[in-house]
């Protein structure tokens, strides 16, 4: 299952009403350590898409929400259920521990 892309528009519909949780990836085309996670990202949507959604959001097309949540810096993931904000991590990972830490938070 390909990662999704999110937009200020689509967030509430998309991350906050979505009936399973729902990863979300702050990034940016001119962030390095964004680019290097993202096929681990990837893999991880095909591995658990079943349980988890992996989204993308690109913080220069969409600063609303980024905004909103204080967004320091990126890459910044957040992990959204029932509507809520569970956990965060910041900054740039192997694909292992990123997958641990979401598997930790299902």
């Amino acid at each position: 299952m390909p990662t999704q892309a999110v937009t200020d528009a689509s967030f509430q519909s998309d991350v906050l009403e979505a009936d399973k949780p729902v990863l979300v990836d702050f990034w940016a085309e001119w962030c390095g350590p964004c680019k290097m996670i993202a096929p681990a990202l990837e893999e991880i949507s095909d591995e658990l898409g079943e349980q988890v959604t992996i989204a993308k959001m690109d913080i220069m097309e969409n600063p609303d929400v980024p905004g909103n949540m204080g967004v320091q810096g990126i890459p910044y993931l957040v992990l959204f259920k029932n509507g809520q904000k569970v956990a965060e991590m910041k900054g740039a990972a192997p694909k292992s521990q990123l997958k641990s830490w979401i598997e930790g938070q299902l």
